[in-house]
C-alpha cells in the first residue's frame, strides 16, 4: 500500500500555523541561551531551581488549580446531572447563570471580592465569620483565589460536561442501573463518569490552563502564584523571567497531556451491579 501523503490544503494550513505558534517560542528560546559576546549560556535555566521564589509560587498554583478543578466539577457535575433528569427546562437557565462570568470583566470581580472583604472584618468582628474572612486570605494558601477562579473557570466547565451529557443517553443508563438495584451514589460514581471521561479532561485542561495563566485577580488582591512571580521579576532578570515562561508553558503542556491520557484509559468499572438474578440469566 502506498505511503498516505497529506493534501496540499493541509499543508497550506499546517504550516503558517505552526510557524506562528513555534516561532515566537524559538525566539524567546534563542534570548535565554545566547547571550551578546559571550555565545550560548543556560545559566537562566540552571539558576531558576534556586531563585527566590520560584518553587514556592509554582507548588501555590498548581494547588491552587488541583482545588479550583475539585470545586468546579463538585459543583456543575451533580448540578448537571439533576438538570439533564429531572428539571430538563431549566437547562437554558443553568446556561445563562454558567456563562454570566464571561461578560463580568475580571477587574469588575476583583473590585467587588476586595469590597466583601474590606467589609466583613468590619462588621463581622465580633462574630465567628471573622475568623473566616481571615482564614479565606491565608497567604500560604489563599482560598478567594479557589472561589475567583471557580467563577471564571464556571463557562468553560459547562460547556464541556454539557456536551458530554448531550452525548451519552443519561436517562437510558440511570434507569438501567437503578432497575438492576444500584443506588444513586453507585449510578453517579461508576456509571455516568466513565462515559463522561472526556468531558471531565477537558474541563480539567481549561481550568488547569486558565489558573496557570491568571495573572490579575492574584495581583490586585496580593497574593503571589507563578503567574504573578514571572511578572515580579522580569525587571530584574529578564532572562530568566522568559525562560520561566518557556518552562511554564512546557510544564502546561505536560500536565495536559496526563489529562488527555487520563481520558482514553479503558474503564474498569461494569454498567451496573452484579445481582443473583443476573448471574443466573447469564449461567
Amino acid at each position: 500500500m502506498a505511503a498516505m501523503t497529506p493534501r496540499p490544503w493541509r499543508v497550506a494550513v499546517l504550516v503558517p500555523a505552526a510557524a506562528y505558534f513555534l516561532l515566537p517560542l524559538l525566539a524567546s528560546f534563542v534570548f535565554t541561551v545566547h547571550v551578546p559576546g559571550q555565545g550560548i549560556d543556560f545559566g537562566a535555566y540552571t539558576q531558576l531551581l534556586s531563585a527566590d521564589g520560584f518553587a514556592p509560587s509554582l507548588l501555590l498554583s498548581l494547588g491552587l488549580a488541583a482545588a479550583t478543578i475539585a470545586l468546579s466539577l463538585l459543583l456543575t457535575v451533580p448540578a448537571l446531572i439533576a438538570v439533564r433528569l429531572g428539571a430538563p427546562r431549566l437547562r437554558p437557565v443553568v446556561e445563562v447563570v454558567c456563562t454570566l462570568p464571561l461578560v463580568v470583566p475580571p477587574i469588575a470581580l476583583v473590585t467587588g471580592i476586595t469590597t466583601v472583604l474590606r467589609w466583613g472584618p468590619e462588621h463581622l468582628s465580633r462574630t465567628p465569620l471573622y475568623q473566616t474572612f481571615l482564614a479565606v486570605q491565608n497567604p500560604d494558601f489563599p482560598v478567594v483565589l479557589v472561589l475567583a477562579y471557580t467563577v471564571l473557570a464556571l463557562p468553560f466547565v459547562h460547556r464541556s460536561l454539557d456536551a458530554g451529557l448531550r452525548a451519552v443517553d443519561v436517562p437510558t443508563l440511570v434507569e438501567a442501573a437503578r432497575s438492576c438495584g444500584a443506588s444513586w451514589a453507585y449510578v453517579v460514581l461508576r456509571v455516568l463518569l466513565p462515559n463522561l471521561r472526556a468531558s471531565l479532561a477537558g474541563a480539567a485542561f481549561l481550568t488547569l490552563a486558565l489558573v496557570l495563566g491568571e495573572f490579575t485577580i492574584a495581583s490586585l488582591l496580593g497574593f503571589q502564584p507563578f503567574a504573578v512571580w514571572i511578572v515580579s521579576i522580569s525587571g530584574a532578570h529578564a532572562r530568566m523571567s522568559v525562560a520561566v515562561s518557556i518552562l511554564s508553558l512546557l510544564v502546561t503542556w505536560l500536565l495536559l497531556l496526563v489529562l488527555s491520557r487520563a481520558a482514553t484509559f479503558p474503564s474498569a468499572v461494569s454498567a451496573a451491579p452484579r445481582t443473583p438474578a443476573t448471574s443466573r440469566k447469564e449461567s
